[in-house]
C-alpha cells in the first residue's frame, strides 16, 4: 500500500556542559567549520546509536534488533536452546542456514561475517521455524546433503519481512546482497553548536592511596573537552516507515512517537563517567510536512555571540528561521508543535504555545495515525 509522503522533522536545542561526547582518532571532540567559524560537532552516527539504544531499552529483549557479525553464533545458540542440539550440531546447522544469505565470511574469524549485519532477533526464530521438526534429522546429514536441503528453504525471505522497529527506522545495507537492503526511514544530521567553540584541556592527576613514601601523583593525564549549545535535527519519513513495517498503520504511528521521544531524550555516552554531561533540551520543535524535510540549521550560519547565555538567543534565531522559510519558500508545515522552557512572544508566534513534552508526543502519534487512516492530519 502506497501512502503520500509525510515527514516528521524534529529540531532540538540542547546545552551540554564540559564534555567529550564524540571524539576523533586523536581523542579531540569532533568539530566542523560552519559559517566560517569552528563549531562543536557530534556525528550523526553517534546520535543514531544513542537514539537506537534508548529506543531498544523499552522493547522486550526477544523483540529487539541487533547489529553484529555473529549471526551464525546467535543462530546456533537459538538452535541449541529450541531444538535441543548439542553445540557442534547446532553450529554446523547454523553455518548451513547462513550460507544462502551469501554474506562474506571474515578473513580473521571464519565463523563471523566480514561486516556487521542488522536484523531482528525474531527473524532468527523465523529462519529456525523453516526447519519444522527436521532439525535433528538435518543435523545428521552429510555436508553436501545438508546444503542441498537448506537451499530449498526461503532463508533470505525471512530477513526481508517482519522487520523490528529499529531496522524499519534506521535501515540496513548489505553490499553482497541487495535483496536484504532496507531503506532507512530516518535521517539524522550532525549536531552543531550554534556558536563558536574552543577545545580546552582538563589536566588531571590520580593519587595512589597506598603510597606513603612520597607526595607525587600515581598517574597524570589530560582529556580534551568543550561545552556547547547544540542544534540537533532528524527527519522521519512516515511513508517509508509504513512500508518497512509491512503497511502496519498502528505500529507506524506508535513507532513514530517513540522515535521522537528517543531522539529527544538520548545522549551519546562518550566520556560520560568523566563529565556526567546528560541534560535535557531547552527546546523541542516538531514540524510535520507533506512537501519535503527542512533542516533549519541556517539559523546559525552566523554564529550566536553572547556572554550572557546562548540558549535564549538560539531559540529566537530558530523561530525567525522557521518564519523566514515559511514566508520565503511558501513551505508551511502541516502541523507545528513545540516544547520550550523560556516562553517569549516570538517563540509563541512561530511555534504556538509550549506543550508538555508527553502531550507533544501524543499529538505526533495522533497526526501520523490520522494521516495513515484518512490521508489528512487531524
Amino acid at each position: 500500500m502506497t501512502i503520500p509522503p509525510l515527514y516528521v522533522d524534529v529540531h532540538v536545542l540542547q546545552s551540554v556542559p564540559p564534555s567529550n561526547l564524540n571524539r576523533d582518532d586523536s581523542g579531540t571532540p569532533k568539530q566542523a567549520t560552519f559559517g566560517g567559524a569552528k563549531r562543536a560537532r557530534v556525528s550523526s552516527q553517534a546520535w543514531k546509536r544513542a537514539t537506537r539504544t534508548h529506543y531498544a531499552s523499552a522493547v522486550a529483549e526477544s523483540d529487539r534488533a541487533t547489529r553484529t557479525k555473529k549471526i551464525r553464533e546467535l543462530l546456533a545458540g537459538r538452535l541449541a536452546k529450541v531444538e535441543g542440539l548439542d553445540a557442534e550440531k547446532a553450529g554446523r546447522l547454523a553455518a548451513a542456514l547462513v550460507k544462502p544469505l551469501g554474506i562474506k565470511a571474515s578473513q580473521k574469524k571464519g565463523e563471523e561475517s566480514a561486516y556487521l549485519l542488522f536484523f531482528g532477533k525474531t527473524q532468527l526464530d523465523g529462519i529456525i521455524a523453516l526447519l519444522g521438526d527436521r532439525a535433528v534429522e538435518l543435523a545428521g546429514l552429510s555436508d553436501d546433503d545438508l546444503d542441498a536441503e537448506i537451499k530449498q528453504l526461503p532463508v533470505q525471505e525471512e530477513l526481508t519481512k517482519g522487520h523490528p522497529a529499529e531496522v524499519a527506522l534506521f535501515g540496513r545495507m548489505v553490499a553482497d546482497l541487495a535483496a536484504l537492503n532496507v531503506d532507512a526511514s530516518v535521517q539524522v544530521a550532525h549536531a552543531l553548536s550554534t556558536h563558536k567553540v574552543q577545545t580546552e584541556f582538563d589536566y588531571y592527576t590520580a593519587v595512589d592511596d597506598e603510597n606513603t613514601s612520597d607526595s607525587g601523583a600515581g598517574m597524570i593525564g589530560t582529556v580534551e573537552f568543550n561545552s556547547a549549545t547544540l542544534y540537533r535535527y532528524a527527519t522521519l519519513g512516515i511513508h517509508q516507515l509504513h512500508e518497512n513495517l509491512g503497511d502496519d498503520a498502528p505500529s507506524t504511528a506508535e513507532t513514530a512517537g517513540k522515535f521522537v521521544d528517543s531522539f529527544v531524550r538520548s545522549m551519546p555516552t562518550g566520556h560520560q563517567n568523566t563529565f556526567a554531561h546528560r541534560t535535557l533540551p531547552h527546546l523541542v520543535l516538531v514540524t510535520i510536512r507533506t512537501d519535503q524535510p527542512v533542516n533549519l540549521v541556517s539559523a546559525y550560519e552566523k554564529p550566536v555571540a553572547s556572554t550572557h547565555g546562548i540558549a535564549e538567543e538560539s531559540a529566537q534565531r530558530l523561530a525567525e528561521e522557521l518564519q523566514s522559510v515559511t514566508s520565503t519558500w511558501g513551505s508551511t508545515p502541516a502541523l507545528t508543535l513545540a516544547t520550550y522552557v523560556q516562553a517569549t512572544d516570538k517563540l509563541n508566534d512561530a511555534f504556538g504555545a509550549s506543550l508538555p513534552f508527553p502531550q507533544l508526543l501524543e499529538k505526533v502519534h495522533a497526526a501520523v495515525a490520522g494521516w495513515l487512516e484518512h490521508g489528512e492530519i487531524r
